[in-house]
């Protein structure tokens, strides 16, 4: 893979790689407007999100940090937006082009104040995983292999303006309005300067994997804080094949199902019981040992989950709250996503979509055991998406929804059930977490 000898830091840099993607987007709609004159609405469609998100991703890819981060965050998002998107913004997971060995030495300098090689007898200045805010450099010392993720160059400074470039596109893609809309963007700024400091990562890695070891077939590295700094981080060196990768191959059910606990475990013991949660569950941040051990990395996005959130966004999901109009209402209400200025049409449209959602994506939560190998499951949740992805009535609405809470842990969700689906996970015992 073609590696990077620099990444545009400043403002204008960075704002100049925008406008040349946004360009490059703008001449593909003049396109597909003469394209579906010519052929179908369909084929035109499809030509426009496929160039679209090639473009998108290609200038992101050269800008790192939040930009990609964004990109990575909608890849989860499997069931509102186009198959195109998905398929280009998931490479933001773990397949970006890495820094070139120059510029990592210059970047570990320049963060730790000295050469790599003072620290450690080995240092591979080639990585052997690149992601969205940095990438990770496999180190030895004293015969122990550790893994040592550098952040890359201007990331953390650029959050503020990367996002108010990105800001307009999520605001078209998400037909988000209103005065308060920014909330939104303020808790995605705020998660993401959280991410830039690796010490707090560093803190809430071992705090994690100190609360959470007692969950059986879970594994975690160690981390060692006299060796890491504010954009480096140093940890144990965990050999295993990334979720995507196993899963790919794993033909062994009963390893499937092991894991496919033990992943399920790990989250509901961190949302209900420690009420904050590794809200970044992608396939890049989890490795299958060799013993079919799940082993969890990357606790640099932790949604700390409110109590005042927490109680009606779970009383949400109980049959007997969907299937109480009153009580139902009660909750959306609560949770902002019906809001007392709305208009009888609003109300009504919400209610209903709200409604035919929940029905369907809190399944899970209505049985002891669930087979998350149910592909009619995840199909029904990828219609749902594509019959609100095309309504026009929504269109004229203010998407503007629900309690800012939502978009870290709605993230979650879609993320670990795709996890579940990717494992093909049978027989997992929901309430499994209340037995540690």
């Amino acid at each position: 893979m073609k590696t990077l000898d620099k990444i545009p830091t400043g403002k204008i840099q960075r704002a100049g790689k925008f406008l040349q993607t946004g360009a490059k987007v703008g001449a593909n709609y003049i396109k597909y407007y003469g394209d579906k004159i010519v052929t179908s609405e369909e084929a035109a469609r499809g030509r426009l999100n496929k160039n679209n998100a090639e473009d998108i991703y290609d200038g992101l890819k050269s800008l790192k940090g939040s930009a990609l981060k964004v990109a990575q965050m909608l890849s989860m998002e499997k069931s509102i937006l186009p198959r195109d998107y998905v398929e280009k913004f998931s490479l933001a997971q773990f397949s970006v082009p890495p820094l070139s060995p120059p510029l990592v030495i210059k970047t570990f300098k320049k963060y730790f104040g000295r050469h790599p090689e003072d620290i450690f007898d080995t240092f591979n200045a080639t990585s052997v995983n690149a992601a969205s805010i940095g990438q990770v450099h496999i180190a030895e010392k004293n015969g122990k292999k550790y893994a040592i993720k550098i952040q890359y160059p201007g990331v953390a400074e650029s959050i503020a303006t990367d996002l108010a470039l990105v800001k307009p596109i999520a605001i078209k893609m998400f037909n988000i309005k209103g005065k308060d809309s920014d909330k939104y963007f303020k808790e995605v700024e705020h998660k993401l300067i959280e991410e830039t400091n690796y010490l707090l990562e560093v803190k809430q890695s071992k705090d994690i994997a100190m609360s959470c070891n007692h969950i059986p077939n879970l594994l975690f590295p160690k981390y060692y804080e006299d060796l890491s700094s504010e954009r480096i981080i140093t940890m144990d060196y965990m050999k295993g094949k990334h979720m995507s990768e196993f899963t790919k191959d794993n033909k062994d059910e009963k390893v499937a199902n092991t894991i496919g606990q033990a992943l399920w475990d790990f989250y509901m013991y961190q949302i209900h019981k420690l009420k904050k949660v590794h809200a970044d569950p992608h396939p890049g941040n989890f490795l299958i040992s060799d013993e079919a051990k799940l082993i969890a990395l990357d606790f640099g996005c932790m949604k700390e989950v409110p109590e005042d959130f927490y109680i009606p966004y779970f009383e949400l999901a109980e049959k007997d709250t969907i299937n109480n109009p009153k009580i139902f209402e009660d909750k959306l209400y609560e949770l902002e996503i019906l809001k007392p200025e709305d208009t009888t049409e609003e109300k009504v449209f919400f209610k209903a979509l709200f409604h035919e959602m929940l029905s369907i994506f809190t399944k899970p939560f209505h049985n002891e055991v669930f087979d998350f190998s149910d592909a009619g499951f995840f199909q029904s949740i990828a219609q749902l998406g594509e019959k609100y992805n095309n309504d026009s009535q929504l269109r004229k609405m203010n998407g503007n929804r629900g309690s800012k809470h939502f978009i870290y842990i709605n993230r979650t969700f879609f993320g670990l059930y795709n996890l579940m689906f990717d494992l093909k996970a049978k027989d997992i015992k929901i309430n499994n977490f209340t037995n540690y």
